[in-house]
């Protein structure tokens, strides 16, 4: 990860109390991740870091926004991001991730990345359903929705029913009798 060396914090030596980082987050970010769901993405990541003797509490917060296609219309919309995430920062014999509100670093750490729980939290806030606010107000005027409100005034036209031989309607009578 050295080209997210921006995203290191170097804790030795670093007083005891709250600081306090932001970092504007780009497609450029999620390139180093090979993440290209974003057709753009603008977001302000503020991180207000508490180092206590023993342990680091880690605040993300997250807004801005991210432009995905919508999974109806396929129009490209701009998707609020508003997250939070929680983390806490403790010593051990060696690394440990496992706990995804834990993080156990090794004694002999002396920074750590947080590039990874940023890409993570983003992501995690994203929709698994991207629709247009447009769709969902009735706003959005696009041949996509056109067509789709179109087959489906078709398929509530009520089709004529076909009359069936009788002779089959006795046969399938049969069956159902045999059945009780």
């Amino acid at each position: 990860m050295k080209d997210l060396k921006g995203f290191n914090i170097q804790f030795v030596g670093l007083r005891e109390g709250n600081h306090c980082y932001t970092y504007d987050i780009d497609n450029m970010f999620f390139a180093f991740f090979n993440y290209d769901e974003f057709e753009s993405s603008s977001i302000k990541v503020s991180l207000d870091f508490n180092k206590k003797s023993t342990l680091f509490e880690l605040d993300f917060e997250a807004k801005g926004y991210v432009e995905v296609p919508c999974d109806t219309t396929g129009e490209l919309f701009n998707q609020e991001i508003d997250s939070n995430l929680r983390l806490i920062v403790n010593f051990g014999s060696e690394f440990n991730d496992d706990n995804e509100e834990i993080l156990i670093l090794p004694h002999e750490a002396y920074e750590f990345n947080v590039a990874q729980y940023i890409y993570e939290m983003i992501v995690l806030s994203v929709p698994l359903k991207r629709v247009h606010p447009g769709v969902l107000d009735g706003t959005l005027d696009s041949n996509t929705l056109s067509k789709l409100k179109e087959l489906d005034s078709n398929s509530r036209v009520e089709k004529p029913v076909e009359e069936t031989d009788p002779r089959w309607d006795k046969l399938k009578n049969l069956i159902t009798e045999k059945k009780t």
